[in-house]
């Protein structure tokens, strides 16, 4: 018995061959099929990263810039006093220095409470408001926290604390506090 070769079978091809069509209409193929690539290598990395848990970013926590003269803010006071309290510990950290563990360093750095009460200037009342402020901002972000200087101590950075002093000044200045 003799083989013979099985006739062609007929394949799905376009009716146009490659070098008949015209540079854009390449390109527009080209583009297309690149489109479906692409969002399904999208739908695929979604699929493989759903199972990672993640927290939302806040810009100011990844952007840093050094402080220079220039970029140092200005000083434009709140009206309200709690407000302007806020303000003025959050202008001393971010100019003299934050810390952890201790509400004083020996080089001038302090911690949240170490900056407001030195701001304060013996003013007990005005200290509890801003400290009741304070918190209640980082509650707002941050859910059940116990106090003031134990969410200072749980950051390794200044970062989030400043960036929580600021928030407190603007949520006391619209409290009109």
């Amino acid at each position: 018995m003799l083989l013979t070769p099985a006739p062609p079978q007929p394949t799905a091809t376009s009716p146009v061959s490659n070098s008949e069509l015209s540079l854009e209409a390449r390109l527009a193929a080209t583009d297309a099929a690149m489109t479906i690539r692409l969002e399904e290598a999208a739908v695929a990395h979604e699929v493989r990263t759903a199972h990672i848990p993640t927290e939302p970013l806040s810009l100011e926590d990844v952007v840093t810039l050094p402080l220079t003269p220039t970029l140092t803010p200005s000083l434009a006071s709140y009206p309200t006093p709690v407000a302007a309290l806020l303000q003025r510990a959050h202008h001393w950290l971010l100019t003299g220095g934050w810390c952890t563990g201790a509400l004083v360093q020996e080089d001038g750095a302090r911690c949240m409470l170490g900056a407001i009460r030195v701001e304060a200037r013996s003013d007990h009342g005005l200290e509890a408001g801003a400290v009741a402020v304070l918190l209640d901002a980082i509650r707002r972000e941050f859910g059940d926290v116990d106090s003031v200087p134990s969410f200072n101590d749980a950051h390794a950075s200044g970062r989030i604390p400043l960036r929580m002093l600021d928030q407190a000044a603007g949520l006391a200045d619209a409290r009109g506090l």
